[in-house]
């Protein structure tokens, strides 16, 4: 509520009035059909006051001052939780929502894990392409901060994270017919879309749930970033592919390490 008056203010003193009156109220002036806002204890009246509305030496009483607490703000702060243990932000985010969110936390988890040991595969003394290495590696940080953003998104809508358990990854990636690289690169393809398919999954969840803010957060932060990391790994699926195994895979190694990652 907003209220326009004078530029200046003054408290005047009220002597104690033996009625009682409510904490601001307005009331008629004696000296004039206006009303001034007294302002006293709601007990027994000590410390009232009287807010004119003064101009120059002219003190006239401020006029046409309503005061009523919005009916909405009363059913609001009925939804404020008063048990330490319960989130005070929360609002319109249902359950459902926040598992699917909890459930992409492990999504993307299992993802950067997977990445990681395609890091750890291609760094080895035995396998040395350092291109493969800092790709994959790229693609583990870059999942890593999905996780990070998704558990800062749960706490601010007043979720709760939860963890869930991680499943194995592959650790050797050699392959009889396809060789490492492209077999490693088709399995990081495979993994995009599975990202890809469960964030359209939340998205869908967040519809159903009328949470637009939910459904906006997976648009503007997540599905662009999915599309262009698919189609780039999957150009590098077809290079590989036409490349071959042995010395093409030196010559896709070294332009990796020239270029940057995904992110």
């Amino acid at each position: 509520m907003l209220l326009k008056v004078a530029p200046a203010f003054s408290l005047v003193n009220s002597q104690v009035e033996p009625q009682s009156l409510p904490l601001f109220s307005s009331v008629p002036s004696a000296q004039s059909a206006s009303s001034f806002l007294r302002l006293s204890s709601p007990s027994n009246g000590v410390g009232s006051a009287v807010v004119f509305a003064s101009k120059g030496s002219e003190n006239k009483p401020l006029t046409g001052v309503v005061f009523e607490p919005f009916e909405e703000v009363k059913k609001e702060l009925n939804l404020v939780p008063t048990l330490p243990q319960v989130s005070l932000a929360r609002q319109k985010f249902s359950e459902e929502c926040e598992a699917a969110i909890n459930q992409q936390i492990n999504v993307e988890s299992s993802i950067s894990y997977g990445y990681h040991a395609m890091f750890a595969y291609f760094d080895r003394d035995n396998v040395a392409l350092e291109g493969f290495a800092k790709f994959f590696n790229e693609l583990s940080l870059s999942d890593r901060g999905q996780v990070e953003k998704l558990m800062r998104y749960q706490n601010k809508r007043g979720g709760r994270v939860q963890l869930l358990e991680i499943s194995l990854s592959l650790s050797e990636f050699d392959h009889g017919v396809k060789g490492h690289a492209l077999h490693a690169m088709e399995f990081a393809l495979s993994m995009e879309k599975i990202a890809n398919a469960r964030l359209l999954h939340v998205h869908r969840i967040a519809l159903r749930n009328h949470d637009a803010q939910l459904a906006d957060f997976v648009e503007s932060e997540f599905l662009s970033m999915q599309v262009e990391a698919i189609k780039k790994i999957a150009e590098h699926v077809s290079q590989l592919r036409r490349v071959g195994a042995g010395h093409g895979v030196w010559h896709f190694n070294q332009m990796l390490l020239r270029e940057g990652g995904i992110a």
